[in-house]
């Protein structure tokens, strides 16, 4: 095994899996060399389905004379392995005898590896597979660590086997803990109990032994240190069990035990380091300090997981309330006196250090008070059935809470506590503001891991006190605020403090507080206050007013805001600083994005105000923040529409550096095309001088095999949609630049259902802006085929996008070239293989329709419903626009059998009308099956019942509730006048009102449509007499009475 010869680098097939050819591949694979890492790697890729590959792996894992850069390689592999072939339904699954032998050393290797890593690594295998195999393939994987547990406590015992049995039970236990199927759950329970018994007798019994060497000394040091970490082991597994192996963890007597257990011990443990004379060195404090911490996880997931459970357990709520003890012992300590004492360099720097034990402790204080709450106002829903004890449980422990915790006394405290002390910025937090502005500002904001930090996790607690205790929290606080809130009173700290409350109590306090006259009468003033620390009140002042203003600002105080945080924004102020300035800019978007927000009223402070805002950007050197500030100028630009104009170069020329210092950083060039976005739907036509600069960004987003695509297509296609949109189509013609774009368009018909909508939307624009280019003989071709292969395979919404496009480029084409160019359009549908797909899915519909019983099944390609309505309109605007070519289409589908064609098809069309729901199409059906008597041929004279049948329903349904009968309701008059909108429009929108206008199903009367084509009928038979014998007089008589009601006839 250990013979020296290198890996022959010849093709995988000719290296034979041996043991010493592995270790040899790993060794490569492992080393420093490029070439070897990359030859070693391609190798071992090649074994990966190899038979025999992994039990081998874990051979060279286990032989402890390799090196351990081999042999963690070894068992990384194996762990990969497992991911990818262990399971039986995996392509090239591992085969069963491999598997077994696996499995049969895991355990042994486990406890033998004396380095930490490897033994890891081996541990999380087991985790895996027990996941995978138990108990099904590996019944005593559990009894077998059971074993292996309690033989390591005896006093012969080798010591590593312990905490090695320890380590794999952990990474077992929370595997099985973290998994959301009720089965892996179910796995675990089953064996909680018995585990928990064992696990409780190693903790007991190694607290026991590291307690006594700590208060009596002794010659074996490390045997204590031993005892320490495998009390640490164990009390991590344990919390884990209990959570998730009981459903009712209260009703187990071991449980119970230990809950108890776990207060004692929180009690006697707090000692050694709390205590400022402890005798403890750093090391095993720390491990103290661990287990607190271990309990303090246990106390509060439990409370989290199982609220009633934790409620009744024996002295819970003397826990809490200890629990708040620390949060109040760290109160008194916590914030600054004044501003002087926070000056850099006077406390030390802290920062660098682990937060104290105290301070992490109070905050899990603080989440378990919030948790119990929770229990209270806010308890989980669940849909598990429960059982009448289990409701009268979860009421008595609501009630307990009530009564025994949540007293008026211990809320008020609270309150207190946490608006006097808690809310105040303490002198690192002052220092930081000075020495790393820009990183203070942005941990300040980041309001996602208030479960990490104090002051945040305070902020969430004061609400949930404020919501559900309004009466005792009210009054109070707002007689606090009326002390502090005046300009006379300079106590900066407990101001902002204060001004933190009644911020986010916004929404409670609302109806009790002026707050339009607190911003005129103290606000104002005090923005402009030059005292030293007032910095802190212009922070505050940005944040308090956005987080009002949605809830109650007059308007007329608005212009105020505005010019507040101008001011905010304003570098010539030294109190101006640039927390102060990042805040507001911050803020900022909340103000712009307010409901009642008026252009208008903005516009006077806009140019200073964005001025700075982008000065601010290029100062400030984090992404994070640079992000936030130009989101914020995006929502002034959205929010300002076409009066922005004027500032778009000053913003455009902004962002190209912003690009390129956004390496690969794409939130950011996401912020960026989003703004590009906004500022040319704002601008409307006059961003046109802009379009070709920004199309080179859309390009590397959406050509193929574009890198950055999977960032940045989303937003690339939403900003070539708004140029599409925004460009005029006169007087200037459309720029080459983006009509070349269209070369781009189809490829994107293939990559996900959003996109396709996204590219449909994008081509029917385009089709708007300029017809004869998406009719052009070097795209139309291409574009059909691309239809032609989405057809068939498209849920429905995304089917009607696909044939209203189609729909659109035949009234182009009509509109073009008249029944020429839908000639050509018709023959692009039939050689592209689309009309034959529309006529499929039709004669499917028609063929299920004629079948009748409970078995009938729907046929492969049939189609119904707004499906097959989508695909009816297709044929109906080839119809109206020319009946002839319709035909002609139908008989080349059809083989030459047109009447056989015809026959089913208009029998399905006809029966298909009465379910359209939309009164437009519908219309248009009766239009185009209208116009087919043009033809004057029997087939469709010989359906004259149904078209009486649908010219009564249709018109029926257009007339009702008209005035005047002989015009339909959809036929829009022409003395309505030329539509001048108020404000600047979108080219498009215009387009659009154009395209709408102009379709026959606003421009035709149905009325005088079927009178006109009835007259026309009845000349073409002769005579009135011999239409009546020849095709009126097969009409059924009662139809015939409901359509002459209407008046035609």
């Amino acid at each position: 095994m250990q013979a020296e010869f290198g890996v022959v680098e010849v093709t995988g097939e000719a290296n034979p899996l041996t043991e010493g050819i592995l270790y040899h591949v790993l060794r490569s694979a492992a080393s420093n060399n490029p070439h070897q890492i990359q030859t070693g790697t391609k190798q071992l890729q090649q074994w990966e389905t190899a038979k025999g590959f992994y039990p081998l792996l874990q051979s060279v894992f286990v032989d402890k004379s390799l090196p351990l850069e081999v042999r963690y390689l070894a068992i990384i592999q194996l762990k990969n392995g497992i991911d990818k072939y262990w399971r039986k339904t995996a392509a090239n699954a591992i085969n069963h005898d491999d598997k077994a032998t696996v499995r049969s050393r895991l355990l042994e290797s486990g406890v033998n590896e004396a380095d930490k890593r490897l033994a890891l690594q081996n541990a999380l295998v087991v985790a895996k597979l027990v996941r995978l195999e138990f108990p099904k393939e590996w019944p005593e994987l559990f009894t077998q660590i059971t074993h292996i547990l309690r033989a390591s406590t005896a006093p012969t015992a080798y010591r590593l086997h312990l905490s090695r049995a320890l380590l794999i039970l952990l990474q077992v236990v929370k595997d099985l803990s973290t998994g959301t199927m009720m089965s892996i759950r179910k796995k675990l329970q089953d064996v909680a109990p018995d585990l928990l018994g064992v696990l409780g007798q190693i903790y007991v019994s190694k607290v026991q032994g590291w307690q006594n060497f700590f208060a009596n000394g002794g010659d074996d040091e490390g045997g204590a240190l031993d005892d320490i970490e495998n009390s640490l082991l164990a009390i991590k597994i344990i919390r884990r069990l209990i959570i998730a192996g009981f459903d009712f963890p209260r009703k187990d007597r071991d449980v119970q035990e230990f809950w108890t257990l776990s207060r004692t011990h929180f009690g006697q443990f707090l000692p050694y380091v709390m205590q400022e004379d402890s005798p403890l060195a750093a090391g095993p404090r720390k491990m103290v300090e661990k287990h607190l911490m271990q309990l303090s996880k246990f106390h509060l997931t439990m409370a989290q997981a199982h609220s009633v459970d934790f409620v009744l357990f024996p002295n819970s709520l003397d826990l809490v309330r200890a629990y708040w003890g620390l949060v109040a012992q760290l109160g008194e300590t916590w914030g600054s006196k004044s501003i002087e004492s926070a000056k850099i360099g006077t406390d030390g720097d802290a920062e660098d250090e682990d937060a104290p034990i105290l301070e992490r402790l109070s905050l899990k204080g603080l989440l378990l008070v919030r948790s119990c709450i929770k229990m209270v106002f806010s308890p989980l829903n669940t849909i598990r059935f429960r059982q009448t004890q289990e409701k009268a449980d979860t009421e008595q422990s609501k009630q307990m809470l009530k009564t025994e915790l949540l007293t008026n006394d211990l809320v008020r405290e609270m309150m207190s506590a946490l608006v006097t002390r808690f809310f105040v910025f303490r002198p690192s937090d002052l220092r930081m503001w000075e020495e790393e502005p820009e990183e203070w500002e942005k941990m300040e904001e980041g309001g996602e891991d208030w479960e990490f930090t104090i002051r945040p996790c305070a902020e969430k607690l004061f609400l949930d006190l404020a919501k559900n205790f309004k009466d005792l929290i009210i009054q109070p606080l707002l007689q606090v605020f009326y002390t502090v809130a005046t300009p006379e009173n300079e106590d900066v700290l407990f101001k902002d403090s204060v001004y933190t409350a009644v911020g986010l109590a916004a929404d409670i306090l609302f109806d009790k507080l002026d707050f339009d006259a607190f911003i005129s009468n103290t606000l104002v003033p005090e923005a402009q206050k030059q005292n030293p620390g007032y910095n802190i009140i212009r922070r505050r002042i940005a944040i308090i007013i956005a987080q009002w203003i949605p809830i109650k600002i007059g308007m007329d105080k608005k212009t105020l805001v505005y010019q507040i945080f101008q001011h905010l924004l304003d570098t010539n102020d030294q109190l101006n600083d640039q927390v102060v300035r990042v805040t507001a800019g911050r803020r900022l978007k909340d103000v712009v994005d307010e409901w009642e927000f008026k252009a208008e009223n903005f516009m006077p402070y806009a140019p200073p105000m964005l001025d700075r805002m982008m000065a601010l950007v290029q100062e400030v050197e984090l992404p994070e923040t640079k992000m936030a500030l130009i989101s914020t100028i995006s929502s002034i630009v959205e929010r300002m529409e076409h009066n922005i104009t004027p500032y778009a170069n000053s913003i455009i020329s902004l962002l190209p550096p912003l690009w390129e210092q956004s390496g690969d950083e794409h939130l950011m060039k996401q912020a960026i095309l989003t703004i590009l976005c906004r500022l040319t739907n704002a601008m409307k036509a006059d961003s046109r001088s802009f379009h070709v600069s920004f199309l080179p960004i859309i390009i590397s987003a959406i050509e193929p095999n574009s890198e950055v695509s999977v960032y940045l297509l989303e937003d690339a296609l939403d900003l070539w949609t708004s140029i599409v949109a925004q460009t005029p189509s006169t007087p200037e013609p459309v720029a080459p630049e983006l009509l070349d774009l269209l070369q781009y368009l189809l490829p994107l018909y293939t990559v996900d259902s959003e996109v396709l909508r996204k590219a449909i939307e994008i081509t029917e624009a385009y089709l708007l802006l300029a017809p004869a280019a998406v009719l052009a003989d070097n795209f139309r071709p291409a574009l059909f085929s691309a239809l032609a292969g989405l057809l068939g395979n498209l849920k429905p919404d995304i089917n009607g996008t696909v044939c209203h496009l189609v729909q659109c480029v035949i009234r182009g084409a009509d509109g073009l070239g008249g029944s020429s160019a839908v000639h050509v359009v018709l023959d692009e549908l039939i050689s592209s293989g689309f009309l034959a797909k529309v006529m499929e899915g039709l004669h499917g519909a028609w063929t299920h329709h004629q079948s009748h019983g409970p078995y009938r099944e729907l046929p492969s390609r049939a189609v119904d419903g707004i499906v097959e309505t989508d695909y009816f309109t297709v044929l109906a605007r080839i119809g109206l626009a020319s009946p002839a070519v319709l035909i002609e289409g139908l008989s080349s589908i059809g083989g030459g059998e047109l009447e056989k064609t015809l026959n089913w098809l208009l029998e399905e069309w006809f029966s298909h009308i009465e379910n359209i729901g939309e009164s437009t199409n519908k219309k248009l059906m009766a239009l185009v099956l209208t116009r087919l008597l043009e033809t004057n041929a029997p087939w469709i004279l010989g359906k004259l019942q149904s078209l009486v049948i649908m010219w009564t329903d249709v018109l029926g349904e257009l007339l009702d509730g008209c005035d005047d009968r002989s015009v339909d309701c959809l036929r829009w008059l022409e003395d309505a006048g030329p539509y001048n909108p108020v404000d600047p429009e979108a080219p498009e929108d215009a387009r659009k009102r154009q395209l709408i206008y102009a379709d026959p199903i606003h421009q035709i009367n149905l009325v005088a449509y079927v009178r006109e084509h009835l007259q026309q009928a009845i000349q073409a038979s002769g005579s009135e007499q011999q239409f009546q014998e020849e095709w009126l007089g097969r009409v059924d008589k009662d139809v015939l009475k409901g359509f002459s009601e209407l008046g035609i006839m």
